[in-house]
């Protein structure tokens, strides 16, 4: 069998999935596409699949990467008697496959060295917050946290730049036996929308499990006058779980986009970042 590796960029609603990763008597997005690919490849065995991000229950994306080691006569065959490129086929049977809260992008052949999860440069997440309860929209309600209190969004901006760079975040993450915390946070800044709702963008060049949520969490306090404006960086400064930061609710949060170096340095970025970090780098 000649394998080829392909590259899917997807969408989902999380609302209703337990997630990214694929569990046992539970519906998740690894689950319903990898099912989805096993039908339109008409594949043995189930389609394994890479992401960019492992997202938790609830969790939305708008620019999710994942990759697919998949046989490449399998794949030849997928336009079936048409005339459309096995890519545009790929894309279009998806859509008739999968559920209506995943929609596949785009598929593709990736180039040479290309890993969804370890060639990623960074990934760039969105969290929304309306405190203003008589404004919110209610078609947005999937998609945005609603608080009673008003908000400073000055003051939770000025908190969350104090937290840029590279650092040890294990304030802000549940660890893994043998996993880093350690994570350059890239941008983290707060801003009111258009439509009154603050919108906070978090990138970094890669995240931890529920790192984005408690980063939220902990400049929410500073909003509401509850706490200075260094806080959140006293609470990274000692490392420690703070009763006091509580890990946001996940529906307010979601997966933008990922990003990737040119062709030729997808291999050399996948061996950098699969090498554990430490500050004393």
């Amino acid at each position: 069998m000649t394998v080829l590796r392909v590259r899917i960029d997807l969408a989902y609603d999380g609302t209703d999935f337990s997630g990214w990763a694929a569990q046992p008597g539970r519906r998740t997005v690894e689950g319903e596409l990898s099912a989805a690919l096993t039908t339109l490849l008409r594949a043995p065995e189930p389609v394994r699949l890479t992401v960019a991000g492992r997202t938790d229950a609830g969790v939305h994306a708008r620019g999710q990467v994942a990759h697919a080691d998949i046989d490449a006569d399998l794949y030849a065959r997928v336009p079936g008697r048409s005339d459309r490129s096995p890519e545009e086929a790929a894309r279009t049977r998806l859509a008739g496959i999968l559920p209506g809260d995943i929609v596949v992008r785009s598929v593709r052949r990736a180039p040479e060295g290309f890993d969804a999860r370890f060639s990623a440069l960074q990934r760039r997440y969105l969290y929304r917050i309306c405190d203003r309860p008589g404004t919110v929209d209610p078609l947005r309600r999937r998609d945005t946290i609603v608080v009673k209190e008003a908000l400073d969004v000055a003051a939770m901006d000025a908190a969350a730049r104090n937290l840029l760079g590279l650092n040890d975040f294990a304030a802000f993450c549940k660890k893994r036996e043998g996993a880093t915390t350690v994570r350059t946070l890239l941008d983290y800044s707060w801003t009111r929308s258009d439509d009154g709702v603050l919108a906070a963008t978090v990138v970094a060049d890669a995240f931890c499990h529920s790192m984005v949520r408690a980063l939220v969490g902990s400049v929410v306090p500073v909003g509401q006058g509850r706490a200075e404006v260094d806080f959140p960086r006293s609470v990274l400064v000692a490392r420690q779980r703070d009763p006091r930061v509580k890990v946001m609710p996940a529906h307010g949060l979601s997966l933008e986009e990922v990003t990737y170096p040119a062709d030729a340095d997808l291999a050399a970025r996948a061996e950098e970042a699969r090498a554990t970090r430490s500050l004393s780098e």
